[in-house]
């Protein structure tokens, strides 16, 4: 855990926040007291490779079953005739 003082906090803010963002934890101090710290938000939770794939999937079943248009005039003149 690294430390550091409101005054460096206000100084280098971006700096930290970054530092925290990759998983640090930072205790700010004021005149040498803890007062506050600057830690990650809790991580993403990551979808197992089996889930998207099955998702991915699913999507190109989807996607299998819409019609296929060579071009958007096409695509815009049947829009018209409706």
């Amino acid at each position: 855990m690294r430390k550091t003082s409101v005054r460096e906090l206000h100084i280098h803010t971006s700096e930290l926040v970054r530092e925290a963002a990759e998983g640090g934890v930072i205790q700010i101090e004021r005149r040498g007291e803890p007062v506050a710290e600057l830690r990650p938000i809790s991580a993403p939770s990551h979808m197992p490779a089996a889930r998207k794939a099955r998702i991915f999937d699913s999507m190109r079943e989807i996607w299998d079953r819409m019609p296929q248009f060579s071009d958007s005039t096409k695509i815009v003149e049947e829009d018209r005739d409706r």
